[in-house]
């Protein structure tokens, strides 16, 4: 009897030892190979979310997502434009440059390259370049007022003010109540010692939005006719945008020599101490 039980359990742990092999040998790992389609799908979702990084500023983050992006496909012009966007914000001109020609290479017929190209050009100072770009840029979307406004900003640059103000009306001719350009037309005709128009267009701008820079250009025309209503203006543009305090800035801004000599005397006045002052100083803490 004992012998008879001692070979049934034997038996019985043979049965189970095979029985746990063949689970074991029915565990066969399972790997996902996706399609060229589901990968396609995969690099134009991370490109979406290196984007909405970029909006939010975490360059890093997004730089890094834009070039998983183009490493899964690289066939895509779109995700080369994203990738060139996230290099521009961390100040890689070069080689986001190279993303772009890649992608012009994949499709010369999107005019958002070119113009991405131009703002490069512009800040790296590269002018003619620049001008080269949204001409091409604007063959193909001929409508894109910013576009044909950015050019009139090259040619203000230039001093070339007639040339400007031709294209800052073609722009507001597609978008009449564009401020900016109407405001960049009053920058121009100030150069051309047309204080007239110049104040025109700055009081043009202003009552579409009253935004710092027109206000501080009115009132630098206004300054030796009508200092009230200059110091008034000033102290509400100061009050709006601090930063127009700064020369440097308004320079950046496109203003001429004639206008910031103008503003530079305004600012001097002794009933703008305290406002200038005061936007110095907010300068200071946002920096």
């Amino acid at each position: 009897m004992k012998k008879f039980l001692q070979k049934i359990i034997w038996i019985s742990l043979i049965s189970f030892y095979f029985l746990q092999i063949e689970k074991v040998q029915a565990i066969v790992p399972y790997y996902y190979f996706p399609t060229i389609k589901n990968l396609e799908k995969q690099s134009l979702y991370i490109g979406k979310n290196a984007y909405q990084l970029l909006y939010f500023g975490q360059y890093e983050d997004s730089l890094n997502l834009a070039k998983l992006a183009v490493k899964i496909n690289s066939k895509d012009e779109k995700l080369w434009l994203i990738l060139a966007e996230a290099q521009i914000a961390s100040k890689q001109y070069k080689n986001a440059l190279n993303s772009l020609n890649k992608a012009e290479q994949l499709n010369s017929n999107i005019s958002e390259i070119y113009f991405t190209k131009s703002n490069i050009y512009l800040k790296t100072s590269q002018q003619t370049k620049a001008k080269i770009a949204l001409e091409k840029g604007i063959k193909i979307e001929p409508n894109n007022h910013k576009a044909i406004f950015q050019l009139g900003n090259i040619l203000l640059m230039e001093k070339n003010y007639v040339g400007a103000i031709k294209l800052f009306d073609r722009s507001l001719k597609i978008k009449p109540d564009f401020w900016q350009a109407i405001n960049n037309k009053g920058l121009a005709y100030y150069e051309k010692n047309n204080i007239n128009l110049s104040i025109k267009h700055f009081k043009s701008a202003i009552s579409i939005q009253e935004n710092a820079e027109p206000l501080l250009g009115l009132a630098s025309c206004l300054r030796i006719n009508d200092t009230k209503s200059a110091i008034q203006l000033a102290k509400k543009a100061l009050n709006k945008d601090p930063k127009y305090v700064n020369y440097n800035y308004r320079k950046e801004q496109l203003w001429g020599e004639k206008l910031q000599d103008s503003t530079e005397i305004l600012l001097q006045n002794e009933q703008l101490k305290n406002d200038v002052i005061i936007a110095k100083s907010k300068i200071i803490e946002s920096s």
